[in-house]
């Protein structure tokens, strides 16, 4: 009996191990990959099969461990196709905890969606994605996928580390390539990993990438492109749109583009053409010129959004443009030159990399980069620029999406890398001037004008267009620090030839003073308080990185209550160091009267792990002092 038993219990154990994939099992992976991690890519496997210049296979084997619902963004089991990239294979099968098959999901069961919402001229570009809820966590997937293209000037980049929060057990490249296409490669950030390079002939190239630890996200962190581990790859021969390519250099790569994609794309209506000829007149600068078609084409054509890469490389014909009345960041921006071209102002089409956070072309490695387009207009020595997909930007404003980087700028003679409009630290202003008044039991009542300029227009510009009920919203968060806040009045003036946004409001709010026995106490800074919240983080490894530095510059008006008289007010203060300069001073017109002014200059720049607490006290002491009290005393 006992040795039917474990007979019994030994198949039974047999049969469920043999229905398990136990390399799949997430308890098998190692508490160090598991430590801040909400994913764990098992295996990441890339093999790109290059086999002329007009063909190229990416097939990839990606096994990812979720451990919690923040992970899900770490499977990425997406495709994209078009007419000339096909999937020709896609599937995913799912995995509980112990590596038992949960659930298959073959081409079919893929949800298969537009690129575009609401334009049919790009139905060719779609992707099919993967819609899985989980039922439990944690769980594996396994991804395969073969996609083949004949589009080879743009090599994916390889990244065996591309999220924060995700770790990596094993991530393996393969590349297999002809010898005469001048294939090429660029290694970023590969020191503090391990990543070893394990073939490098001159028809291959495998990289592995094993045990990368999960990075925690820290604030005022470098882009992540100059922190994570990266592979660059590109072609000397190549094909794109249709149309074979050769380039050694910037030079060479942005005459070809200029005279294979965009030849031909620029033809516009006769109707359109006396259009704006009549519209800019006899005016003879080019850039007034250039003020007044951006302007129509502001008026006249919407933006939808196409990533480049997605929606092809080639803009749509501008007669598309002009008649459908819409296209992506291509198509606007070629249409905007089609127009400067008929009256006769020079333009070139602009690739780069448009993002909040500043990201370049890499100068040093000539390949098919960029995300996003713009429309540089020659100036001088330097080079107007327009963003034309904004139907509100002012002419020649680039903002925080595009401003200080390097682009390539496509010339018909060839193409050139240039640095976009830098926004100096001082010219990112926010000046208030303003007033404020006290009643007896603390009640408050005041009007500010605001006006910002440089980067800082960037971030105010888009209030304006809010709904009145997201305006009211938005203040009553930015004065969170301001209870029961009622706001009155809500107007706007926007200077788009000085490029300055001027913000009115006027407000009131019942005991913003706190009145205890006979003393009224009060911040005195009601209206600008220091928002950002820079947190302690022990052990920091990556450096610190401000941006974009900015001057704030106030000046406020208060009005004390009758029958008071200031028993203390805080004195004169001033903090400076490398980060940046803090003053406040508080100026006693008379009895009834104060002046408030206030200044904050933080400097852009790029600091060391080490000097990350230094930057934290410096915002945690101007915090401080924004919060300081005066003291009032009842005369009565």
């Amino acid at each position: 009996m006992i040795f039917k038993y474990v007979s019994s219990l030994l198949l039974f154990c047999t049969t469920f191990i043999y229905a398990q994939k136990v390399e799949y099992t997430s308890f098998t992976i190692s508490d160090s990959l598991k430590e801040n991690a909400n994913a764990v890519i098992r295996l990441n496997q890339i093999d790109i099969l290059i086999s002329s210049q007009r063909n190229m296979n990416v097939i990839t084997k990606r096994i990812v461990t979720v451990l919690n619902e923040k992970g899900l963004d770490a499977i990425d089991a997406v495709g994209n196709y078009d007419k000339r990239t096909t999937i020709r294979n896609i599937e995913t099968t799912v995995y509980d905890a112990f590596g038992k098959e949960i659930k298959k999901f073959k081409r079919k069961d893929f949800k298969d969606q537009s690129a575009v919402g609401g334009g049919t001229l790009f139905s060719d570009n779609r992707y099919l994605y993967l819609d899985y809820t989980p039922i439990q966590y944690p769980f594996t997937i396994v991804f395969d996928s073969e996609i083949e293209t004949s589009t080879t000037a743009f090599i994916p980049d390889w990244r065996p580390l591309n999220s924060y929060f995700v770790s990596v057990e094993k991530s393996i490249l393969n590349v297999k390539y002809p010898d005469n296409l001048g294939f090429k490669k660029m290694e970023f950030n590969f020191f503090n990993f391990k990543i070893e390079k394990t073939l490098d002939t001159s028809t291959n190239l495998s990289y592995t990438a094993t045990n990368i630890l999960a990075q925690k996200q820290e604030d005022y962190s470098p882009v992540v492109s100059t922190i994570f581990p990266k592979l660059m790859m590109g072609l000397e021969l190549f094909h794109l749109e249709g149309v074979d390519g050769n380039a050694k250099t910037w030079k060479e790569f942005g005459q070809w583009y200029s005279d294979k994609i965009l030849l031909g794309t620029t033809d516009l209506p006769d109707e359109t053409k006396m259009k704006v000829k009549a519209l800019v007149g006899d005016e003879k600068d080019p850039i007034k010129k250039a003020k007044l078609i951006y302007n129509f084409v502001q008026h006249k054509v919407r933006y939808i959004s196409i990533q480049v890469g997605i929606g092809g490389w080639k803009p749509m014909l501008a007669s598309d443009v002009d008649r459908l009345g819409y296209g992506d960041c291509k198509a606007l921006t070629n249409y905007t030159k089609a127009l400067l071209d008929v009256v006769n102002v020079p333009s070139y089409y602009t690739i780069l990399y448009g993002d909040r956070k500043k990201l370049n072309i890499q100068s040093e490695f000539v390949s098919m980069q960029g995300n996003h387009v713009i429309l540089s207009i020659p100036n001088g020595d330097n080079y107007t620029w327009l963003e034309c997909t904004s139907q509100d930007d002012p002419f020649g404003y680039q903002g925080i999406f595009t401003d200080d980087r390097e682009v390539l700028v496509i010339k018909p003679e060839g193409g050139e890398i240039v640095r976009t409009k830098i926004y100096e630290d001082k010219g990112n202003t926010q000046i208030s001037k303003g007033s404020y008044s006290l009643t007896a039991n603390g009640d408050f009542s005041g009007k500010i004008t605001i006006v910002s300029g440089g980067s800082q227009y960037s971030q105010k510009a888009s209030i304006e267009n809010l709904q009145p009920t997201e305006k009211e919203a938005h203040y009553k968060d930015y004065w969170g620090h301001i209870n029961n806040l009622k706001i009155n009045k809500i107007s706007f003036s926007n200077d788009k030839d000085k490029i300055n946004l001027t913000e009115n409001l006027a407000v009131e709010a019942v005991k913003y003073g706190s009145l205890t026995s006979n003393k009224l106490i009060f911040a005195v800074n009601a209206f600008n308080k220091t928002s950002a919240y820079v947190k302690r983080i022990r052990n920091r490894t990556n450096s610190l990185e401000i941006q974009r530095g900015f001057f704030d510059e106030d000046e406020i008006n208060v009005v004390l209550p009758l029958g008071f008289s200031v028993e203390y007010m805080p004195a004169y203060y001033e903090l400076s160091n490398k980060f940046g300069t803090y003053t406040t001073e508080i100026i006693k017109i008379d009895s009834s009267n104060l002046v408030y002014k206030r200044t904050l200059f933080i400097k852009k720049g790029l600091f060391s792990n080490k000097e990350y607490d230094e930057y934290r006290l410096f915002i945690e002491q101007i915090s401080k002092n924004d919060n300081a009290k005066i003291i009032l005393t009842s005369n009565q």
